[in-house]
């Protein structure tokens, strides 16, 4: 099974499209706050979640709670794919239904091995894979340069370093991020 997660009108062929909209005339009528989900443990071997997870869980109890039924529903090896507004740009900043920034690093607090190596070497991030019992590796990410950036990095204006830096220092940098989780049984 397949799942495009909050398709909204973004529907992929061959996949359950689902969201909590009817507008969206989506395959299931889903609200993904609503705990737990309709899906089998392990039932899951790939999601999309394209501008959807910044949206859900206004407090922490209940994107742990989303995490955790995400991790559930996959299958060992199950891919996720989560695109995202970068949070210092005006598409994250201006949308007054996005609840929380979402960020490579903190998609990480949900591996178990980051968590392993994290307390062997007594840096103090919260081992949220561990506490909660769920396993997610990162297998990729990128970022999408807005404009002015994007056509000064094509032209080779700008170098990737040059790029690195201004997102440190700088609003309106990078639109979006994509990344590439895999679920993994726990304790692996």
């Amino acid at each position: 099974m397949r799942l495009n997660l909050g398709c909204g009108f973004d529907k992929k062929a061959d996949w359950i499209n689902v969201d909590k909209s009817p507008l969206s005339e989506p395959d299931e009528l889903v609200d993904l706050e609503a705990i737990p989900w309709p899906w089998p443990d392990n039932s899951v071997e790939e999601v999309q979640m394209r501008h959807v997870l910044e949206h859900l869980g206004a407090t922490s109890d209940g994107y742990l709670a989303i995490i955790k039924e995400l991790w559930r529903v996959c299958r060992p090896g199950a891919l996720i794919r989560i695109v995202v507004p970068h949070p210092r740009h005006d598409h994250y900043l201006n949308d007054p239904t996005h609840v929380r920034p979402i960020t490579v690093q903190g998609l990480e607090m949900f591996s178990q091995k980051r968590n392993r190596e994290w307390q062997k070497s007594g840096i103090p991030n919260t081992p949220l894979g561990l506490y909660l019992g769920v396993n997610f590796e990162i297998v990729s990410f990128d970022v999408l340069p807005d404009e002015p950036w994007r056509g000064r990095l094509q032209r080779g204006e700008i170098q990737t370093a040059a790029l690195q830096e201004a997102m440190r220092m700088y609003a309106n940098v990078i639109m979006e991020t994509t990344i590439v989780m895999r679920a993994l049984d726990a304790d692996a």
